[in-house]
């Protein structure tokens, strides 16, 4: 009679000592990301993140801000370079940027990371990179989860997401209703890509271009790669420093959808932003993205973000007081637009003219 072996979770592909390892790895990564008002309330492995809410007892009437979000399928890239100490700067970027947006300062995040395999340094190195875009963003990393799911996804393939929570002063909400004709549209300039409209750009490199990842490309002076995996700017601190320093009317995050379409959502009705494309250049990966896959402009404009990450909108007088508050603190900026009259055939929100060259 054969002698038969009982079913178990390491048989099935989970390996629980591998999720333990890379806990113990990422601990240190997570410490850096403290604020006071975690410090001292359980630590990583816990079952639920902590926060003392009593800090916001300073506020008159405190909001609470929540949003949530992914990288999309800039993480394929990630995986077929081996790097993952970066992916996790978009995932936070994605999140607290969108937060900021309502002038909410970002509280804590949790992160959700979803593999094939654990490779315990694998899984490490991405939380290390969570955790270094929460201190960019000035938020704590309060705990998370790695789920190891064998058979649905590859050994090597992973997905990241993460939700984080701010607070805002109620008299200090940011929204449409602030927002007045006349005002002007500062743009913030982004870092590359971000993370979004990965879809179209890796059909056009890999499928239409056929380009590898280590190509050296003379216009970015480094490989395709390289570029684009640059990690997305956080804007966060610089939005909420400019809130201190000067009066601010709204925000817009320029992700998914494009810089007019993300504007148009704060844009009350009635009025109208426009923004002028001469009064910038867009970065060298974009012009490569529309030759490589014959991509018009317009399916570009509503796709990526044409160098353009954040928007600022302010009254005119205090343009310059906002000019050099960013500039101050290495962002650089333009007045991009202003915000006018809607009329019969306008939208929230348009581009005219053609970009610098």
């Amino acid at each position: 009679m054969s002698e038969t072996t009982g079913a178990s979770y390491a048989a099935a592909g989970v390996d629980i000592e591998a999720g333990d390892r890379a806990v113990e790895l990422m601990k240190e990564w997570v410490k850096k990301t403290r604020r006071a008002e975690v410090a001292g309330l359980g630590g990583l492995g816990g079952f639920a993140g902590l926060f003392d809410a009593s800090a916001l007892k300073r506020y008159e009437r405190p909001l609470l801000a929540s949003a949530t979000d992914g990288v999309g399928t800039k993480v394929d890239l990630a995986r077929k370079m081996g790097v993952y100490d970066t992916i996790g700067h978009d995932l936070v970027g994605m999140v607290v940027d969108d937060l900021v947006v309502c002038g909410a300062e970002p509280l804590f995040m949790t992160d959700y990371i979803c593999v094939g395999k654990v490779h315990p340094e694998r899984v490490a190195a991405i939380v290390k990179g969570i955790a270094e875009g929460c201190v960019l963003a000035g938020c704590a990393l309060v705990g998370g989860e790695t789920a190891e799911h064998p058979g649905l996804l590859g050994p090597d393939d992973f997905d990241v997401a993460g939700a984080g929570t701010g607070v805002v002063e109620a008299d200090h909400l940011l929204g449409p209703e602030r927002i007045r004709k006349g005002d002007a549209v500062i743009a913030m300039a982004s870092s590359g890509l971000h993370s979004n409209g990965y879809s179209l750009v890796r059909h056009v490199v890999f499928d239409r271009a056929g380009w590898e990842l280590d190509r050296q490309v003379e216009e970015f002076g480094r490989t395709l790669g390289e570029e684009l995996l640059e990690p997305t700017k956080i804007y966060s601190l610089d939005c909420l420093a400019l809130t201190r320093t000067t009066e601010v009317h709204g925000f817009s995050h320029v992700t998914g959808g494009g810089l007019a379409n993300n504007l148009a959502r704060v844009i009350p009705d009635g009025l109208h932003a426009r923004v002028d494309r001469s009064t910038w250049t867009p970065g060298a990966v974009f012009d490569l993205v529309g030759k490589a896959g014959q991509v018009e402009q317009l399916e570009l404009e509503k796709t990526l973000n044409m160098g353009v990450g954040m928007i600022a909108i302010v009254p005119a007088e205090s343009v310059d007081v906002a000019l050099t508050t960013l500039a101050d603190r290495g962002v650089e900026s333009w007045v991009a637009g202003e915000i006018t009259e809607r009329g019969e055939h306008t939208s929230g929100a348009e581009l005219v003219g053609g970009y610098a060259r």
